[in-house]
């Protein structure tokens, strides 16, 4: 059970807000719990308490219990009391973890890193605003590696390279949406490792503008000037017919037109442009995107990049509000919202990495909640 364990000994090394002597409840029984309570769809302290009072016989066999089953007072209390910097941390530790057992070749190619706010967080009569945590998604493991807060007067601008610096993205494509186009993002991604791609708009009107000029001037002449690599896919499903066509330009080919953009981001070795082509019916829609990459020489490898980036929309900030019903919950007392979304990555990572139940994860959270055997599974998969 090397992956339990591994979460145990993670979350054994929290600090306890709690003075020691008013200890009741094991700091470690508390969090197993709420964790144990998030995978069988609990989404408040009530919940938890409701969970472990019906599972009581299943937690004794593997808690110390010493205090029995904690009130919901005291599950409202520790968890927004608790370091949340801690508490994500000690996640972070356990995923490497996790990521040291998986199989050759299914390591973290590309890291989707996107924001995503918790919509009921925020606390109008204290004058707090909703919390925006900023999470790193595997889409090779299909796990969350990381998240970061994003400090009440900042933005993802300064989040996102505090997240970075926790991970290992040495051999990993970084994709990023726009506000996450900056200089100083770029030349931490290659200082540790990793390649980037890195969305162009606005927030860089100039690189954009003249990104945009070069596969104007580039297609209109039909490659003849400038080298590019281009690839293309067609997807049908769900009543629609989606195409995808990328370009990519070396800018080594540019004959030195490009050095001094070059020479301010760190790594940069092409422009990249994604056209998408969407038709349901009679009605055809087209979105045209722009990218910078320390990639190059490759139209299929940037396509994978781009395409994988999406999944943190689709398999972690969808999942979170459908299936975890996050943007609805109203806790927000202390650094309760923060803790509680750290547990609800934690139960999402647990639900991913179980294979044999070949529904998704809304019926996986049910039978957790059902039989007692497959929340033992989950646990120690």
């Amino acid at each position: 059970m090397p992956t339990a364990l591994t979460l145990i000994d993670c979350l054994s090394d929290l600090p306890d807000p709690r003075v020691e002597n008013t200890r009741r409840h094991l700091l470690t029984d508390i969090l197993v719990i709420a964790i144990c309570a998030f995978l069988c769809g609990a989404e408040g302290w009530d919940d938890i308490v409701e969970f472990a009072h019906a599972k009581r016989d299943w937690l004794q066999e593997r808690l110390e219990l010493p205090g029995g089953i904690p009130c919901a007072d005291t599950f409202r209390r520790v968890l927004s009391r608790l370091d949340p910097d801690a508490f994500g941390n000690a996640f972070i530790a356990w995923i490497q973890a996790v990521q040291q057992t998986a199989p050759k070749g299914r390591g973290p190619k590309t890291i989707s890193v996107d924001g995503k706010t918790l919509r009921h967080s925020f606390d109008t009569a204290a004058e707090k605003s909703a919390i925006h945590m900023v999470s790193a998604w595997a889409s090779g493991l299909r796990l969350v590696l990381g998240q970061v807060k994003v400090d009440d007067k900042s933005n993802e601008i300064t989040a996102v390279p505090a997240l970075l610096a926790l991970l290992d993205l040495g051999g990993c494509i970084v994709t990023a949406d726009a506000m996450s186009c900056q200089k100083a993002i770029a030349a931490q991604i290659v200082g540790q490792g990793g390649d980037y791609m890195l969305a162009l708009k606005d927030n860089q009107p100039h690189l954009l503008e003249d990104a945009t000029l070069l596969f104007e001037h580039t297609l209109e002449h039909r490659h003849e000037e400038t080298p590019v690599f281009y690839t293309e896919s067609v997807e049908k499903g769900h009543g629609r017919i989606e195409t995808r066509r990328l370009w990519q330009i070396d800018l080594c080919d540019l004959e030195g037109r490009w050095d001094d953009v070059r020479s301010e981001w760190v790594g940069l070795t092409s422009l990249v442009r994604v056209e998408r082509l969407r038709q349901m019916g009679e009605k055809t829609t087209q979105e045209v995107h722009y990218y910078i990459s320390s990639l190059s020489g490759d139209a299929r490898k940037a396509a994978r990049a781009v395409r994988q980036h999406w999944g943190i929309e689709n398999s972690v900030h969808w999942v979170l509000d459908v299936t975890f019903n996050e943007d609805a919950c109203r806790i927000r007392k202390d650094n309760g919202a923060q803790n509680l979304a750290v547990i609800r990555h934690i139960a999402l990572n647990l639900l991913r990495a179980e294979s044999s139940h070949k529904r998704g994860i809304k019926a996986r959270k049910k039978r957790a909640g059902w039989d007692n055997d497959y929340l033992t599974q989950l646990l120690t998969n």
